[in-house]
């Protein structure tokens, strides 16, 4: 039997701006550099909502804001801080709308890996874990890293 081909590995990781999401994108380049895989660096975006009356509704955009542009900006500056220009590690950016957990465990199908913050932007400041974290740890179909903290090594 011929020995068969293996086929290189995809990382996903979520990245938001914070430094627990910079941090996670650090991690991840490292272990791709390691272990031959590429990096899907996947940043997620919606509409803000504001409270109404009766429960959550959307906000009317009066402005100028561009979430989809602001959302590449953020996930392009990742890349740019987290990978050496001489690094073979191929990372391509995702900008994609919706619920950042459930917008992640899409993105992360048939990955060998999801690397997560352990917290973004918003949530508790004592939380161990985001929302966002913790429903990828339970939900995800692959295994799950959570980087904790903002240490750099």
């Amino acid at each position: 039997m011929p020995a068969q081909e293996k086929k290189a590995g995809r990382i996903v990781v979520g990245v938001d701006g914070s430094a627990p999401g910079d941090t996670a994108l650090r991690w991840a380049v490292r272990q791709a550099d390691l272990t031959g895989a590429s990096v899907d660096a996947v940043i997620v975006w919606e509409y803000p909502a504001a409270l109404g009356g009766y429960g959550m509704a959307p906000v009317p955009m009066y402005d100028d804001n561009d979430f989809p542009a602001i959302a590449e900006k953020t996930v392009t500056e990742a890349i740019s801080n987290a990978v050496d220009p001489a690094s073979h590690v191929r990372v391509r950016p995702q900008v994609i709308e919706g619920s950042a957990a459930l917008a992640l465990l899409k993105a992360a199908e048939g990955a060998d890996l999801l690397v997560v913050g352990s917290r973004g932007h918003g949530g508790f400041a004592g939380a161990l874990l985001g929302s966002v974290s913790q429903h990828c740890v339970h939900h995800a179909h692959c295994p799950v890293v959570v980087i904790r903290g903002h240490r750099e090594g």
